[in-house]
């Protein structure tokens, strides 16, 4: 699936201008996370919205270059003041042109001042190499996130929020056919593999610049993933997000589908293949992520071995 735009650099026409009511000097985002769904950018919403050095846009996902109908269904905007009530129809504007308009997108992000701020949408996850490489261009000190998930929850919990949310049809989750005819569903598929995901954005984004964290470390120790995330985007990780807990998750508690261990092994057979892309790819967390369904990472790293140097440059091997 490809979303292939016509891109519009510059905009001279003054009736832009006037049209984002709340302008407050240059505006342009400091970062993008670009996924994974289900992956904690929730949690990282949240995390930012609430810290005293952001000011982040009153929706959590823009989706400006992707699916920007999408925008028309997200949930009601926060309302804190004139900048947030601006917004909403300050997107919608840029949204209905039939072009990626990158002077105006940046515009968005006025309201912040001297604060940070980005766009936080998981679904760039899937942007193509022209989109990517036009706004890595126009931003080249953008920064970009990546929360990487093992494919096999990742995907479980996105069935089982489309369930919930009726966007997938309830099925019979013991069912292993019934079970793969979703996994095959596009809008999943396409999410699912975040080594792919991050080879692609690496290709246009400087090393310094991209950031992977990981779903793990939200799990095992969200304070240190805070804080190393508030360090990367140059916040004060010292600084508390208000009342709210680094270990706060609001999608945490919400009901998943039942996984039985049957289903689980056809599932992590069905990602076999990424699993070992990831534990190339990504390294860090995702080397473990093979032994959970009993896969041999040593199997994996040799199999995309060409030479025996590549093997010998594995620190799993120490």
């Amino acid at each position: 699936m490809r979303w292939v735009w016509p891109f519009k650099a510059r905009v001279g026409d003054d009736r832009d201008k006037e049209e984002n009511c709340c302008s407050a000097g240059d505006g342009r985002p400091d970062f993008l996370c670009v996924g994974a769904q289900k992956g904690g950018t929730s949690w990282l919403y949240q995390q930012l919205e609430s810290h005293p050095d952001f000011w982040m846009p009153p929706l959590k996902e823009l989706h400006y270059f992707d699916k920007l109908s999408r925008i028309k269904q997200a949930p009601p905007p926060r309302r804190r003041d004139e900048r947030d009530l601006c917004f909403p129809e300050s997107i919608k504007d840029l949204s209905a042109r039939p072009y990626i308009d990158l002077e105006n997108y940046a515009r968005l992000f006025e309201p912040k001042g001297a604060l940070l701020s980005g766009d936080i949408s998981p679904t760039y996850s899937m942007l193509n190499d022209e989109i990517i490489q036009r706004v890595v261009s126009y931003f080249p000190n953008l920064k970009v996130i990546f929360l990487a998930r093992d494919p096999v929850e990742r995907a479980w919990s996105q069935l089982s929020m489309g369930v919930r949310l009726g966007m997938i049809s309830r099925f019979d989750v013991t069912d292993i056919d019934e079970v793969i005819r979703n996994l095959l569903n596009p809008g999943v598929l396409l999410l699912s593999h975040p080594g792919k995901i991050v080879a692609r954005w690496k290709r246009y984004v400087r090393s310094d610049l991209f950031r992977i964290c990981f779903f793990d470390d939200l799990q095992r120790n969200p304070t240190e993933l805070r804080r190393s995330i508030l360090r990367f985007l140059d916040a004060d990780p010292e600084k508390p997000s208000g009342r709210l807990r680094p270990d706060y998750n609001s999608d945490a508690r919400r009901e998943k589908l039942r996984l039985t261990d049957k289903v689980r092994s056809h599932v992590a057979q069905f990602f076999k293949d990424e699993l070992k892309a990831c534990a190339a790819e990504l390294g860090g967390p995702a080397r473990e992520w093979a032994a959970r369904y009993g896969f041999s990472v040593l199997f994996f790293f040799a199999s995309l071995a060409d030479n025996f140097d590549l093997l010998l440059g594995c620190d799993w091997l120490a």
